[in-house]
């Protein structure tokens, strides 16, 4: 039911709907998303070291170049597909804020608290398989028998470290977010 407001003349009118909030801090956190996602996805990708390193063969030991890439362990793969997700969903979350320009429905919020939500799940789990991976070739397994790797790939370490770190920002950038869309739909139903 709309509100109505009387003017002089004893007529009613109705209440024109107050001025569109823009939703400043939500589009600030969604833009600064896609910052920090894109540029761990760029760090990810370009994680590529060749080292000259011992290698058994049969009867003997030769040194031979070794490249350590992202691409060798499915862990980091894993990474950066969540990655290219979270990219692609926070460039669009962003400019669908943009487009309501603050008039959104509790509907979308409401989706858009789910969906965040999935996303900082996927990247925390990426976050966590990747970080593990970056233990075990800084400190190796002794009880494995896993060799740490960062002494000689130290290019590629730092690569991995970064983007794993980059990533548990993405993480909590998405709680965040999921916690401010939460206290809008909290406040709108007060």
């Amino acid at each position: 039911m709309a509100a109505t407001v009387e003017d002089g003349g004893g007529k009613t009118a109705p209440t024109p709907p107050p001025p569109a909030k823009p939703l400043c801090g939500e589009l600030v956190l969604r833009l600064l998303l896609f910052a920090v996602s894109l540029s761990a996805l760029v760090v990810l990708v370009t994680a590529k070291q060749t080292e000259v390193v011992p290698v058994v063969l049969a009867p003997q030991l030769v040194f031979a170049p070794v490249a350590a890439q992202f691409k060798d362990s499915p862990a980091l793969i894993y990474l950066l597909v969540a990655l290219c997700a979270t990219t692609l969903y926070s460039l669009l979350t962003a400019g669908s804020s943009v487009k309501s320009r603050g008039s959104s429905c509790a509907k979308r919020v409401f989706v858009l608290i789910l969906l965040d939500v999935v996303y900082a799940g996927i990247m925390a789990s990426a976050t966590g398989a990747a970080g593990a991976v970056a233990w075990v070739g800084l400190k190796g397994n002794d009880h494995t028998r896993w060799n740490k790797i960062c002494n000689v790939y130290d290019k590629f370490c730092r690569h991995i470290g970064s983007a794993t770190a980059l990533g548990l920002v993405a993480s909590i950038l998405l709680v965040l977010l999921a916690g401010l869309n939460a206290y809008s739909l909290y406040r709108r139903s007060r």
